[in-house]
């Protein structure tokens, strides 16, 4: 009996160990990310934010300014290894989306960014992006 206690005591340890490294690859990038972005003759910038809450996966928002200036909460968002891929729904047209990818670099993070058309997926506009944590 005592030894089939250990076991499962060691078990538990171990599975709560893998656990919190697994969740560590969202964790590390958690925080304020703030840069620029630039596509089709426009520059402004841009604040990314990623959270971990106590329960369910990484979410994050975006803030951007320029020509158009607005803030969007991201409705997909994944990190794997260091690349993130996001998208969020384009608040100044209906029926647009941003799609985000970068690759994370120690404290920076940089690569495209692409507005499309939800229904279609045809791309209307795209540029680069990079952002440095805060």
């Amino acid at each position: 009996m005592r030894k089939s206690l250990t076991v499962w005591l060691c078990l538990l340890i171990l599975g709560a160990v893998v656990n919190a490294a697994r969740q560590s690859g969202d964790g590390d990038r958690t925080g304020t990310w703030s840069g620029t972005w630039e596509g089709a003759g426009q520059t402004g910038g841009f604040e990314l934010t990623l959270q971990k809450p106590d329960k369910g996966p990484l979410t994050g928002s975006v803030s951007v300014t320029g020509e158009p200036t607005y803030k969007a909460a991201i409705k997909t968002l994944t990190i794997e290894g260091n690349k993130l891929n996001a998208v969020y729904d384009f608040p100044a047209a209906d029926g647009a989306e941003v799609v985000l990818a970068c690759t994370f670099d120690g404290a920076t993070c940089k690569e495209t960014w692409l507005l499309r058309e939800k229904a279609s997926g045809n791309a209307a506009v795209d540029g680069t992006w990079s952002v440095t944590r805060k």
